[in-house]
């Protein structure tokens, strides 16, 4: 079995980790830039506000999310848009796009939590079920969820009996190796389809999306497991991949230059390439903070402070998550 099925079984498969719901920051697995500070949506919210402040966003647009577990970061986003002008909630559409049932399910419960009836929420089984005129696609830690082929020196991984074997790699994936400079690592499956679905799914688009990684290669396989906030490289030879195998997370760093590649070929242009941190500062976070400060207790304003800075600290997630933004 290729490497990349072995992980969509993985993730993806009947009794895969990603077919059941985790529990995300200190009692889950791992942390997200959505489970470390609401401000974070909100920071993604104003740069959307301030689009549509100036004409370059319509009123009644789509907000979307895709992959958006239980619909945190779009229902921050739709909070902070309300903070903004509460007529925007009536007159734009929201919307997630997820595959999953039971995470369908999940979405609308936890929108009827906290928002009652007060916001209405679409949903989209794929993008291929979705054409709309304008639509601001938003998605959080999404191109490290696809899987991968594993490269070296020519080869690409098989998986037999939970053990990684080499085979000669056929010549369009030595292509890719050879066009992006790499000689160990992985490759992404995927990404091309992914921005072919996402051109197709709204006439006008912009896309905004962050994950960790880098816009080159590293030249050696960053592809690691997560259990209990514990990191685990897959080929350490103390891991057993039976025994992680569809209990624990499977991830790896992206390759931005794979994803830039992938969108412009499918019709978007790169508006924006940066760190996280540079792109939420750019985005109104600090702004956003200032007020909350002229109206919050001391002590919650410096609770939400240490968030932020796991957010913005260049050791944290400042300068490790990257930010990408395409528009058409």
């Amino acid at each position: 079995m290729r490497f990349s099925e072995y992980m969509h079984e993985w993730l993806y498969g009947d009794e895969g980790y990603y077919r059941r719901f985790h529990d995300i920051g200190k009692g889950g697995d791992f942390y997200t830039a959505v489970s470390s500070s609401a401000f974070f949506g909100a920071s993604i919210a104003q740069m959307l506000y301030r689009k549509i402040e100036a004409g370059e966003f319509p009123r009644d647009g789509r907000l979307v999310e895709i992959g958006a577990h239980r619909g945190y970061l779009l229902a921050d986003m739709i909070q902070w848009l309300y903070t903004c002008d509460p007529s925007l909630v009536e007159t734009m559409h929201f919307a997630t796009v997820e595959r999953q049932v039971p995470v369908r399910r999940a979405q609308r419960e936890y929108f009827a939590e906290r928002f009652g009836s007060g916001v209405r929420l679409e949903q989209f089984d794929s993008l291929d079920s979705m054409r709309v005129p304008h639509a601001f696609f938003v998605s959080n830690e999404i191109f490290d969820a696809f899987a991968c082929e594993l490269y070296r020196d020519g080869t690409r991984a098989e998986v037999k009996d939970h053990t990684v074997e080499w085979v000669e790699a056929e010549p369009e994936l030595q292509a890719f190796a050879e066009r992006h400079r790499l000689v160990r690592g992985e490759i992404a499956v995927g990404y091309e389809a992914f921005a072919r679905r996402v051109a197709h799914a709204a006439e006008r688009l912009e896309f905004v999306s962050f994950d960790y990684g880098e816009k080159y290669v590293r030249n050696d396989f960053s592809i690691r497991l997560y259990r209990k906030h514990e990191t685990f490289p897959l080929f350490d030879e103390s891991v057993k991949l039976e025994e992680f195998y569809r209990v624990s997370d499977i991830t790896y760093d992206v390759n931005f230059a794979h994803v830039i590649e992938a969108f412009e070929e499918a019709g978007m242009e790169l508006e924006h390439y940066e760190t996280q941190a540079r792109a939420l500062v750019r985005f109104g976070l600090l702004e956003i903070l200032e007020q909350y400060h002229a109206q919050a207790r001391r002590e919650d304003y410096l609770r939400e402070v240490d968030r932020i800075k796991t957010l913005i600290a260049p050791t944290i997630m400042g300068d490790r998550f990257k930010m990408v933004h395409f528009a058409r």
